[in-house]
């Protein structure tokens, strides 16, 4: 849906309709810019490259020989803008690494070693946040009042049903609801404090 938005919107600025300009703008802008900053890695490139490549693609829009490839064509643009400002930039490295650094050397034997992958299936941020979190969960349900943390701890972390946490604990069911309603929204009320 959106490609055949982007083809409606280059054809109507060839047609030199003047609301197509915003709506063009409006639709590329922050495409671009994601591009643009992915490939920079620098807010500040990423900035200048979005509003060359907005104003390269004004000026140069009566090149346009087929609108249906018009994202193809403003990226490219892109592309170049991104080029060319990486290699003006301040935050240009000094120089470029070869691939071939990275690839695995042969050890003393003559064998090749394996190349040696992180797993980037969870970034060390996520651990971080994940692992803080915990903590303060474990805080929250250690600040408990007994007679809240027991039930909590049989109920939430053990997965014990409110039956068995019942039975564990001597109490009745409506008790446990009770009381593991209670635990929750205290604990609820933590994790709001530290979320914000």
């Amino acid at each position: 849906m959106s490609d055949i938005r982007e083809v409606e919107l280059a054809r109507d600025l060839l047609a030199g309709k003047e609301e197509a300009f915003d709506r063009f703008v409006e639709t590329f802008r922050s495409k671009i810019f994601r591009y643009s900053f992915m490939m920079c890695g620098h807010r500040e490139d990423a900035e200048e490259v979005s509003q060359e490549t907005l104003l390269k693609v004004f000026e140069s829009f009566d090149q346009l020989r087929e609108p249906e490839r018009v994202k193809a064509w403003v990226f490219r643009i892109a592309k170049n803008a991104c080029l060319m400002k990486r290699r003006k930039s301040v935050f240009a490295p000094s120089q470029e690494l070869s691939l071939d650094q990275f690839l695995p050397a042969s050890d003393q034997d003559g064998g090749h070693r394996k190349l040696q992958i992180a797993d980037w299936s969870e970034l060390p941020d996520t651990q971080v946040l994940r692992a803080e979190l915990r903590d303060v969960l474990s805080r929250a349900i250690a600040g408990l009042p007994e007679i809240y943390r027991g039930v909590i701890l049989l109920r939430d972390v053990e997965e014990l049903s409110t039956e068995e946490t019942a039975a564990a604990l001597d109490v009745s069911l409506e008790v446990v609801k009770t009381r593991l309603h209670r635990a929750r929204l205290a604990i609820r009320q933590e994790l709001d404090e530290y979320l914000r």
